[in-house]
């Protein structure tokens, strides 16, 4: 594969073999992925190597104007031995520098490209921190009077995120790292009421978690206003989102502004919204009400970056869960009914599918 990617890269293939190429890119994204990371990796080597070539050239011109005489030759009195030694060992020095520098690049290369997608230093999850707030009757000061509690007053709540049905029966999607290390996990409606809630399923890779309402009180749903769109979406795409950034249900819209994630990340595209933590977990949906991705994360150097898992992936996901004997099928709709009206009418339906996810840390 490193073979083919390089061929690929450096333009060494003929015609047919880059259609085949970009197929098997298409219909696998972990080949795409490598791809992908690869070329940034090569980049980088190259970088580092017109750098040292350019520390090179300054030496010598600087050597040869010294020997010319058109600039003088500064001895400090207490670093003579310094520079001698640096004239002297500077061709080995400089080697033993290439080859560590190299060294490094290769296992930071080969870090990137086998572990986990973990969270990126200038990626910020957008799960919500509560600060262990224990929850009061106070916040439920606006719920019905028949809505039942199923938190307990005092229960520690460490951390909050968003989720959205998949399937009427229950089921839930969120973010993995919105549940991860999750003793407890509760949802709530945009009525205010509480619902026990299990993880039934957590894919760390593509950061999605499957919940599962377990609670006698839930009602379930026999069709969903919105499907899961299988296709890719299109560039510049307006869309929208619900999610729980504060107590209550917040709307945001924007646009699909880039087919990739964070550095090419293949798994993500990246849409231009306002999202704040708590918005993890969150659908995104486009004008006919087809949810394309799940809100995830935002670049914290880039004001309104905001990067989307695919819908894609959560059929890949949903596929492999399938594949467990002790869960229940679970059938995804890919049609909406919400298509064509308006706005205002789309989001009175989806808000009643959208889920504040409440954690209660082990």
């Amino acid at each position: 594969m490193i073979d083919a990617a390089e061929r690929y890269l450096r333009g060494e293939m003929d015609e047919k073999e880059i259609a085949m190429f970009e197929d098997l890119r298409k219909t696998d994204p972990e080949i795409d992925q490598f791809v992908v990371e690869h070329h940034l990796f090569v980049e980088e080597i190259e970088r580092y190597g017109d750098l040292k070539r350019f520390k090179a050239n300054m030496y010598d011109v600087h050597h040869s104007l010294k020997e010319t005489g058109e600039i003088g030759d500064v001895k400090p009195k207490e670093k003579g031995m310094l520079v001698h030694m640096w004239d002297r060992y500077r061709k080995v020095i400089a080697v033993a520098a290439s080859i560590a520098g190299l060294t490094a690049l290769l296992i930071s290369g080969l870090v990137m490209m086998f572990s986990p997608k973990a969270p990126i230093s200038d990626i910020e999850e957008l799960k919500k921190k509560v600060n262990n707030l224990e929850v009061s009757t106070k916040s439920q000061a606006n719920v019905l009077n028949d809505v039942k509690k199923k938190i307990e007053p005092g229960t520690p709540i460490s951390f909050g995120g968003t989720s959205f049905l998949i399937d009427g029966k229950g089921y839930l999607l969120t973010s993995s790292h919105v549940v991860s290390d999750a003793s407890q996990v509760f949802v709530q409606n945009n009525k205010g009421q509480d619902f026990r809630a299990e993880i039934i399923y957590n894919d760390v890779k593509r950061d999605l978690a499957i919940l599962k309402i377990n609670d006698q009180d839930f009602k379930p749903l026999i069709n969903l206003p919105y499907g899961i769109r299988k296709s890719a979406s299109e560039l510049a795409e307006p869309i929208f989102t619900l999610g729980y950034p504060k107590d209550e249900i917040v709307y945001g819209e924007g646009y699909l502004s880039a087919m990739t994630g964070f550095k090419g990340d293949t798994m993500s595209s990246q849409i231009t919204i306002s999202a704040n933590p708590g918005n993890s977990g969150g659908p995104v949906l486009n004008k006919n009400g087809e949810v394309i991705g799940m809100l995830n994360a935002r670049q914290r150097t880039a004001e309104g970056v905001v990067f989307a898992v695919k819908s894609q992936h959560i059929f890949r996901t949903i596929d492999e869960l399938k594949r467990l004997d002790s869960i229940q099928n679970i059938k995804m709709s890919t049609s909406s009914s919400i298509r064509g009206m308006e706005r205002t009418q789309q989001v009175k339906k989806i808000e009643e599918c959208v889920y504040m996810v409440k954690v209660v840390m082990k």
